[in-house]
């Protein structure tokens, strides 16, 4: 099924004005920045999160202005996020292309990246309204947040779910609930609508990152990066979390310990995704995706519009049954 039709269909005039401000707010006269820029695009993405901006702005009333800014400033801090996150982990890929500090190199990486933060701001601004500017901003907090609570968790030797969902409602869930928290916002719904839809983020943000997690447990090169990439970053996920909490096998636990202190040989870590898939892992961590998609499906009920029940339908789908 083309879900990606589904989910533009009640917004395609106004996604094609989002690209328009997109494009124009990353141009810059700088040769080096806009290699980087362009460097950039050669991987734009789908624009799942602008999308879900303009998706529930439409649900409460007209696309606005507001909301397309608001939009761009969010995609804006999401890529800037992105851009800082393969300097801190090292990464040589993203999206299956080379990473800027890859292409480019470190102090080059931090700069756009700043620059990407910097020209966020300067859309978010073009909102006039504070409601939404805190929106941005809470969201530049909690991705810094969620990245330093994941690599305080490295030393932690407890093998803790509450802790895995801690970081992921900072690092991915907090970006989804901000697109549909502004997305609400920016057609002046009432503040229990504005909540539902925040939650409505949460949720799809949360089975975002858990079938992410369950692709490092595969060897897809279309997905960008090698199977076990997680651990060999010392990240332990939702699938290899339950596995250990359930068997308590000694000798797995004390692999997981090497892996998370980045002790851990390739073998190792062969070993751990082995175990993982194994031990019914996978399943595990599915089973909690779908969950999520039930809850955020309970938000949608009594929508209206068909083509916009049709198009969240199709967005939830997409999340989670998504081949990368």
């Amino acid at each position: 099924m083309d879900y990606l039709s589904l989910i533009k269909t009640p917004i395609s005039t106004e996604l094609e004005e989002f690209r328009r401000l997109f494009d124009a707010s990353l141009s810059s006269p700088n040769p080096l920045l806009q290699s980087v820029i362009t460097h950039l695009r050669q991987k734009s993405g789908k624009m799942m999160r602008p999308m879900l901006v303009m998706l529930v702005a439409r649900q409460y009333g007209p696309v606005t202005d507001k909301a397309l800014h608001a939009a761009v400033s969010l995609e804006l801090l999401h890529t800037a996020s992105l851009v800082h996150d393969d300097v801190v982990d090292e990464s040589g890929e993203r999206r299956g292309q080379l990473s800027v500090n890859a292409v480019f190199n470190n102090k080059v990486a931090v700069l756009a990246g700043d620059y990407l933060l910097a020209t966020s701001l300067v859309q978010v601004e073009l909102t006039r309204d504070h409601r939404i500017v805190e929106v941005v901003a809470r969201l530049g907090q909690d991705l810094a947040e969620g990245e330093l609570l994941q690599l305080s968790n490295v030393d932690n030797l407890d093998f803790s779910e509450s802790i895995y969902f801690d970081v992921i409602r900072k690092k991915t869930a907090a970006l989804f609930a901000a697109c549909t928290k502004a997305g609400a916002l920016s057609v002046g719904a009432a503040d229990e609508l504005v909540e539902r839809a925040r939650l409505l983020g949460e949720y799809i943000g949360i089975c975002f990152q858990i079938k992410d997690d369950i692709f490092d447990y595969y060897d897809n090169p279309a997905i960008g990066k090698p199977t076990g990439n997680d651990m060999h970053e010392g990240k332990l996920t939702l699938p290899v979390l339950y596995v250990l909490n359930t068997l308590a096998d000694p000798l797995m636990r004390e692999l997981a310990v090497r892996v998370k202190q980045g002790t851990a040989s390739p073998d190792d870590v062969a070993r751990l995704v082995q175990y993982t898939k194994e031990g019914g892992g996978i399943e595990y961590a599915s089973c909690v995706m779908h969950r999520y998609r039930d809850l955020a499906l309970d938000l949608l009920s009594g929508l209206a519009d068909d083509s916009l029940r049709r198009a969240f339908t199709a967005y939830l789908d997409y999340v989670v049954e998504r081949e990368k």
